[in-house]
């Protein structure tokens, strides 16, 4: 009788096979610029030049925090990203 070999768990430094990703849409920007920020995981459009920046600023601490807790965007709560984006929001 041979046994079944163990599932392995999956890795955490390999997000899960699923597709996420955040939006920012900045309405203030009445300058005349476009801009487009993009990453692996997030796309930012449109803003104020401050309102833009503070996306950025958000989006990169909230997958900082992801990193720390060891988690994906694609398997997180949606109340405990919600959570991580207040705290990641500049003031």
């Amino acid at each position: 009788m041979s046994k079944k070999p163990a599932k392995k768990r999956p890795s955490a430094a390999k997000p899960p096979a699923g597709k996420a990703g955040l939006l920012g849409v900045g309405l203030d920007g009445d300058d005349g610029h476009k801009r487009i920020t993009q990453g692996e995981q997030f796309h930012l459009v449109g803003g104020s030049e401050e309102t833009h920046g503070r996306m950025t600023e958000t989006v990169i601490k909230t997958f900082e925090e992801l990193k720390r807790r060891d988690r994906h965007l694609e398997t997180v709560d949606p109340r405990e990203l919600a959570e991580i984006l207040h705290k990641s929001t500049p003031r």
